[in-house]
């Protein structure tokens, strides 16, 4: 169908346009009849039951005080009988030859609850399970007879029907015999009355949330906006249980959702209307009318009272609803000629089916008492699901055609893009290349350059070989520090490590002073994929620090290195390198320096200026006296390494 109608035809003259919407009227209410037709017959069809032979329907009936014998299936008259329930009173018999096998009661249908008991032992008591009390589910029971109860013969079963409305009582017929052969009927209807509502019910709960975003996304759409509040009313009196106990809250609550039933009519008939084209009139919020009055009863009144108005307020207000919209979307499909208004149309008449059928059912006018509206709301639910498909894919097809003339347009683009990236790619790697060679300049500066200095100063003053063996011994140490950073060890700190482990043995050798390595987590360090050779070299070089510091100031005998990883209190894990030596110590100034002693405290400076260029935290601390005598260089590696080699100056 077309998307807009075209009924408006001015080549047409007025008398063939008539005929042709005339003839296009007779086609949807047959068609319309044909699927009222087609659910009246599904709901003559009876469930397969249980082998007639377990039946059992003959009972002596006490109720209002007065005994009499009944037939089930029975109705009673009594809309509230909690007190005082209507008590059957019946026999049956189990075959001697059937003692191994296992003997159950099968209730297919029951209002409101139901108690059973065998030879005066109660083996079924519905109440403990709301979910099975509230008419609307057609919920079945079944209950093993326990094989101490149970004897050969003669069997007395008593069942009592509490009724608590807002409809009057029922019980269908019974079945007592093996499990096994009971066991498959009780499946069926519990598939087919609690497992499907449950599963429509879920589909309705997705379908709401996608209605609600389509609403929030679609603004000027408020249709999407009242379907999903329908949906999300629905789901609610489909998941809720009907309240057992005293008046609390919470019981409120559920009264209410439970009985609002008139304002998801009234939300789904709105979405009908504005769906169709209709613009909200001001005498519109007339439809919420029944839904507000019954909230309030169940707010400011009792359970008694809002199943009283249901029955009043609710079950028509459904009615007049579902025939309000039947007429909408007739109207809908017919001028506008789209899928959505013609399946949205033949759910409405599903559902009106149902409707009657229940409405006679609630007045007693079929033999039978089950309760279909709810289960044919998933019609509903599946002509909306097909209508929103239909227009999503016919905004897809328009989406697609709009693509198809931009296909060039992106190519050109496309292309442009791709040369002026590949030019910014070439001044990004021709940066990056110059970045590295600034660092490796710097980096040869700093270390390699000043002792190249130095050497040719103490070769100059003529002071020895001694002096200019030591000097060349470090700028040979520093231009491998250098050399090394440029290895990729792909983030994984520990390979840097065991290569200064190696020199910081061979430093405190010639000292006779001792290296104790210690690595307490397994791993040791984190990998950090964004460590880079700067980060290294800094790192490297604070460490030669410390362990320079322990030679030549503190007069150590052992050297601790402590490798681990700690966990931080943001909870991420963080590096540790530890640096302690036995030497003699000094005195920390407040500021973070070494007292008397201006080489030393700028040297603690340049541990700290390193340890800030990285991101890292450096602590020192340090005792001149007691047994705890030493110094501690303490290196917490951040969780991720800067980008920049100008974090900290």
């Amino acid at each position: 169908m077309n998307d807009h109608g075209d009924d408006a035809q001015p080549d047409l003259p007025g008398s063939e346009r008539r005929r042709l919407q005339t003839s296009r009227l007779i086609q949807y209410l047959l068609l319309q009849a044909v699927i009222a037709a087609a659910c009246v017959l599904a709901l003559l069809q009876s469930l397969p039951g249980p082998p007639a032979q377990y039946q059992v329907t003959a009972f002596n009936l006490s109720e209002a005080g007065v005994e009499r014998a009944v037939t089930l299936r029975y109705f009673s008259s009594l809309r509230n009988a909690m007190n005082d329930p209507p008590r059957f009173a019946g026999h049956f018999i189990r075959p001697a030859g059937e003692a191994a096998q296992a003997w159950s009661v099968f209730l297919p249908r029951f209002t409101n609850g139901v108690e059973v008991t065998v030879n005066g032992v109660v083996i079924l008591d519905s109440r403990r399970d709301p979910a099975a009390n509230r008419p609307d589910r057609n919920t079945p029971a079944i209950a093993v007879i326990p094989a101490s109860v149970l004897r050969d013969g003669d069997n007395a079963i008593s069942i009592r029907l509490f009724i608590w409305g807002p409809i009057t009582g029922f019980l269908d017929r019974i079945y007592v015999g093996p499990d096994e052969l009971l066991r498959p009927s009780y499946d069926l209807r519990t598939l087919i009355f609690v497992t499907l509502p449950v599963v429509f019910s879920s589909w309705q709960a997705i379908l709401a949330v996608i209605l609600g975003i389509m609403w929030v996304m679609r603004r000027h759409e408020p249709a999407y906006g009242v379907l999903a509040a329908a949906m999300a009313v629905g789901v609610g009196q489909a998941f809720l249980q009907t309240p057992m106990g005293g008046e609390t809250p919470l019981s409120k609550l559920n009264v209410i959702v439970i009985s609002s039933a008139p304002i998801e009519s009234a939300l789904v008939l709105t979405f009908a209307l504005l769906f169709s084209g209709w613009k909200w009139q001001r005498y519109g919020w007339v439809v919420f009318i029944p839904g507000v009055v019954l909230a309030l009863a169940g707010l400011f009144g009792d359970q008694a009272l809002v199943r009283a108005l249901f029955l009043v307020l609710a079950v028509p207000m459904v009615g007049i609803t579902l025939i309000i919209m039947a007429v909408v979307t007739a109207r809908s499909a017919l001028k506008r000629q789209n899928v959505a208004s013609f399946l949205l149309g033949c759910a409405v008449t599903i559902m009106l089916t149902c409707w009657i059928s229940d409405l006679l059912s609630v007045f007693q006018a079929v033999p039978n008492r089950i309760f279909v509206s709810r289960l044919s709301y998933s019609v509903m639910l599946v002509a909306i699901g097909a209508g929103l498909t239909w227009r999503f894919a016919r905004a897809l097809n328009q989406v697609d055609g709009f693509a198809g003339r931009l296909v060039t347009q992106v190519r050109e683009a496309e292309e442009k893009l791709k040369a002026s990236f590949a030019r910014e790619e070439e001044r990004a790697r021709a940066a990056a290349l110059a970045r590295e060679r600034t660092r490796l300049m710097r980096d040869l500066h700093d270390g390699l350059g000043g002792q190249l200095v130095s050497i040719v100063a103490l070769s100059e003053r003529g002071n020895g070989s001694a002096g200019i063996g030591d000097a060349a011994r470090a700028a040979l140490k520093d231009l491998r520090l250098v050399i090394d950073s440029m290895d990729d060890i792909g983030g994984d700190l520990m390979l840097a490590l065991g290569s200064w482990r190696e020199r910081a043995m061979a430093q405190l050798r010639p000292h006779d002073i001792a290296l104790d390595w210690r690595a307490v987590t397994p791993q040791g360090v984190p990998v950090h994929p964004e460590l880079r050779p700067w980060h290294v070299i800094q790192i490297v070089r604070l460490l030669d620090e410390a362990v320079t510091n322990a030679v030549k100031h503190a007069g150590a005998r052992r050297v601790t290195v402590r490798i681990e990883t700690l966990a931080g209190h943001d909870g991420l894990e963080r590096g540790c390198i530890t640096v302690e030596d036995d030497g003699k110590g000094f005195e920390i100034t407040p500021d973070g320096g070494a007292a008397g002693a201006a080489k030393a405290a700028r040297g603690l400076r340049n541990m700290r200026s390193r340890a800030a260029r990285c991101g890292a935290e450096l602590e020192l601390s340090s005792c001149a006296q007691g047994t705890d005598r030493g110094t501690r260089v303490k290196l917490t590696l951040p969780h991720r390494f800067p980008d920049s080699d100008g974090v900290a100056g």
